[in-house]
């Protein structure tokens, strides 16, 4: 009786392996499901979450819509009676010129328009940062957490690096030398405010590593990868999310005063270069309140949305906040 071809059981051997890491893949995905939606159930059980979550959701949309929503360009100049720049007018609420829904800045931009495309630098910055802090910061903490030993000294003295650098003057710096642009202001910003997370993430981690579940993995002979991923990374999401919705409000409050001091993108209109027009042509002492007010309220907002739903995630993270 001839002997059965090998191939055919490497090919079976192969088939199951492969079988089995398709299974993982899919058990990991459901726990990761499950676990964001329990997350979202718990964090939108309270009203001032749910309003934040609403505000972000609805400058969100005011900035994907923004060309349709906005009257006119953001750097176009409005006339009065096609002749005349239209200087200072006031809101037509207030009785300026019709059309002029909040009035216009001393070179005749209509502010509504300003105000509305403001806003996508604003989420811009804010989401960009939020995605590269909690991602980058995630992934170094879970790895100096895990692995210990030198992985872990090298990383934290990376982060200690970090912390010896201020925020503001070392973004302003950057931005300095690499010219000023939305891009270089969003990617100043992500090489800063990824050290806070990483730091808590490595606490939790090493807590977490020690637990009777992670030590059962090792002995069953799970992975490194399987044990990041499914026993370690799902316990310390919530901080994960902690700190990336705070670090929406930091990043649009350091991008508003980045161009509140003039090194914002001379290219694009956000919040915070209409609030640096407005002090550069002093409107407060010419009593144009309608110029600079409405983008700080709109800078307000979104920064205490983002705090909000950062501390949302703080009664998730520490059920004694819930007392």
């Amino acid at each position: 009786m001839a002997a059965p071809d090998k191939s055919i059981f490497d090919d079976l051997d192969a088939y199951v392996d492969e079988t089995e890491e398709y299974s993982d893949l899919r058990r990991t995905l459901r726990l990761w499901r499950e676990t964001l939606s329990e997350q979202f159930r718990m964090l939108t059980s309270e009203l001032t979450v749910k309003l934040a979550i609403v505000t972000l959701a609805f400058f969100a949309l005011v900035a994907i819509f923004a060309p349709v929503l906005a009257p006119h360009a953001p750097l176009e100049r409005q006339y009065v009676d096609g002749v005349m720049i239209a200087q200072w007018e006031q809101p037509a609420f207030y009785g300026g010129e019709e059309g002029f829904v909040l009035g216009t800045t001393a070179e005749g931009y209509d502010l509504l328009s300003q105000l509305i495309y403001g806003s996508r630098a604003a989420l811009l910055v804010g989401f960009i940062a939020a995605i590269c802090t909690a991602g980058i910061g995630t992934m170094v903490g879970l790895v100096a957490g895990y692995y210990g030993g030198f992985v872990d000294d090298l990383l934290m003295r990376i982060v200690d690096f970090m912390y010896g650098l201020p925020l503001l003057p070392t973004v302003i710096l950057l931005v300095a030398v690499l010219e000023p642009s939305l891009w270089n202001i969003i990617f100043a910003i992500v090489i800063l405010q990824w050290r806070s997370t990483a730091r808590v993430i490595r606490s939790q981690v090493l807590s977490l590593r020690e637990r009777p579940f992670v030590k059962a993995a090792k002995v069953s002979g799970a992975s490194d990868w399987h044990i990041l991923t499914r026993h370690l990374a799902p316990n310390v999401l919530p901080l994960s999310f902690l700190y990336g919705a705070f670090a929406i409000a930091w990043a649009i409050l350091a991008e508003a005063g980045i161009s509140f001091l003039g090194m914002g993108d001379p290219d694009r209109v956000s919040w915070g270069t209409m609030l640096q027009s407005s002090r550069s042509y002093n409107a407060f002492a010419e009593g144009a309140w309608w110029w600079f007010v409405p983008p700080g309220i709109c800078i307000a907002l979104v920064v205490i949305s983002g705090f909000l739903i950062g501390r949302g995630y703080e009664e998730i993270t520490n059920p004694q906040l819930r007392e």
